[in-house]
């Protein structure tokens, strides 16, 4: 199931899966207002849909002129869709002139309460927030009604599957709604009406799925993550205001977004290219030299951005794990896939002179070794899914701990292997079609695959001992952990290369 869920929500970028999904619940809720399932009649819904777009889209347009960048449509398209549901429908002027004021703040949001072009608020939620503070009629968060629920219940499920955040939403949907459960069971209601009440009267779900979920506010570490989706939960039910004006759900979401920025890097990170070179028919590496030292732990990722002209929507940034071991003042590489075609972002980064400066955004991931070296470890990469691995061994041995690691390294030809010499020295299996005519003398062949339960368990006897750690597409991920699992492996850290 998993495996199946990874190669329908993985044939598209995150952002036209959220924009997908934003919109299937978007003609839901015109089918059933035409069938007077919603309080609201189709022309509402229409006018209403169309200001959130044409404000949001137009004002990202002038303020990316303004600021001399490049507009992300697909970006403001979410932006509009998230104020359509935010916002109640309506076709009168007023209240249309408030929903296009709202996307008018959330698209400025992005560019003036923002550091080093990354914007810190939800969009939505700040426009929301700061139309509440001007006292303007504030979001009624329409969306959450029962019959809407399917719809929400299901695409927060798939954006939250799609970025390996299901334990995050759970969280937040947790302390949220038990919360208001708990304050609906005091004033009277019995306990399954108040469940369903928080259920289909309060947008904790599509809060959780679309909002809360949004990969550029959010911490970098799972602890931290966790933490805030609690704390969200805490001020989704406690009252907020300031003076008279009284602040909704979208505030507590502006507040975890604060906190989540704190966790964050907020030092820019500025490299310099130093260099590239073709690893396999299909990978390259590219090496930073770093203005200031950059901190960081092997296994963790860097979201980098390269401005440049005409992006496609996937927009001008990516999120890397670094393939190098930590060093002060060393540089920094990354490893990744340029398919034909490949994306505006990666062929302008392939198209980048050497000393050409990029900028590091954050830095972040749970990605990370046992902290007792003496804990021997199982590394499962897929294709370009060894660069964390690579980064984690040739730290461990320039730090001078012999750990006991295992390297089973999954490749779909000979001619993909890459880092062939800087794994020389380590314990590898590997599994690809076909045998190469030779290898280092630590390393064996054990297959064309599939990679399976039977076969870890016969070349790793003791896995049961190990920490087992997964890096690649998050097809591969699925099925290696399956196999794992098969072989009586309880737990699977993974690193999924989703993208966003």
């Amino acid at each position: 199931m998993t495996a199946w869920l990874d190669r329908l929500t993985g044939r598209v970028t995150m952002y036209r899966l959220v924009t997908v999904l934003l919109g299937v619940t978007a003609l839901g809720a015109l089918g059933l207002s035409s069938v007077g399932r919603l309080a609201y009649d189709p022309l509402e819904l229409l006018a209403s849909a169309a200001v959130a777009l044409a404000s949001t889209l137009a004002a990202n347009r002038v303020f990316s002129l303004v600021f001399r960048t490049n507009p992300h449509t697909e970006s403001s398209v979410i932006t509009g869709l998230l104020l359509f549901f935010l916002f109640l429908p309506s076709s009168e002027p007023y209240y249309l002139g408030t929903l296009a004021l709202a996307g008018l703040l959330a698209s400025a949001s992005k560019y003036l309460i923002a550091l080093r072009g990354r914007h810190i608020l939800n969009p939505a939620a700040a426009g929301a927030t700061l139309i509440a503070v001007l006292q303007l009629p504030a979001a009624g968060w329409w969306v959450a009604t029962g019959a809407l629920l399917p719809f929400t219940i299901v695409g927060a499920f798939l954006v939250l599957h799609r970025t390996r955040r299901l334990a995050m939403g759970a969280v937040f949907v947790a302390v949220g709604g038990t919360l208001l459960v708990v304050r609906l069971t005091s004033g009277g209601q019995d306990l399954a009406g108040a469940v369903s009440t928080t259920l289909t009267s309060y947008p904790v779900i599509f809060l959780a799925g679309f909002m809360l979920s949004e990969p550029l506010t959010m911490a970098p570490r799972r602890w931290q993550q966790l933490a805030v989706a609690a704390l969200v939960g805490v001020l989704f039910e406690v009252p907020l205001a300031i003076g008279p004006v009284f602040l909704s759900f979208e505030t507590a979401l502006v507040v975890g977004n604060a906190v989540a920025f704190l966790f964050g890097q907020r030092r820019g990170i500025r490299l310099l290219l130093a260099g590239r070179r073709q690893l396999t028919p299909t990978a390259w590496e590219f090496r930073f030299q770093p203005v200031r030292p950059v901190g960081f732990r092997p296994g963790q990722y860097m979201e980098v951005t390269v401005p440049h002209e005409r992006p496609d929507s996937r927009g001008s940034r990516r999120m890397f794990s670094i393939s190098s071991p930590p060093a002060r003042g060393g540089p920094v590489t990354f490893a990744l896939r340029m398919p034909e075609p490949g994306s505006s972002f990666k062929r302008a980064l392939l198209e980048l002179p050497d000393g050409a400066e990029v900028r590091g955004m954050s830095v972040g991931g749970d990605f990370l070794l046992p902290r007792d070296p003496g804990k021997p470890t199982l590394m499962i990469a897929g294709g370009i899914g060894i660069t964390p691995f690579l980064s984690q061994l040739t730290a461990e041995r320039a730090a001078g701990r012999d750990r006991d690691a295992v390297l089973v390294y999954l490749v779909s030809s000979v001619e993909e292997l890459a880092f062939r010499d800087e794994l020389s020295g380590e314990r590898v299996l590997l599994v690809s079609p076909t045998r190469p005519d030779s290898l280092p003398d630590t390393w064996r062949h054990i297959g064309a695959g599939p990679l399976t339960g039977e076969l870890l368990a016969a070349e790793v006897p003791d896995l049961g001992s190990r920490a087992v750690l997964v890096s690649g597409s998050p097809a591969m991920v699925a099925q290696a952990r399956a196999a794992a699992r098969g072989a009586g492996v309880r737990r699977v850290a993974t690193d999924y290369f989703t993208g966003y």
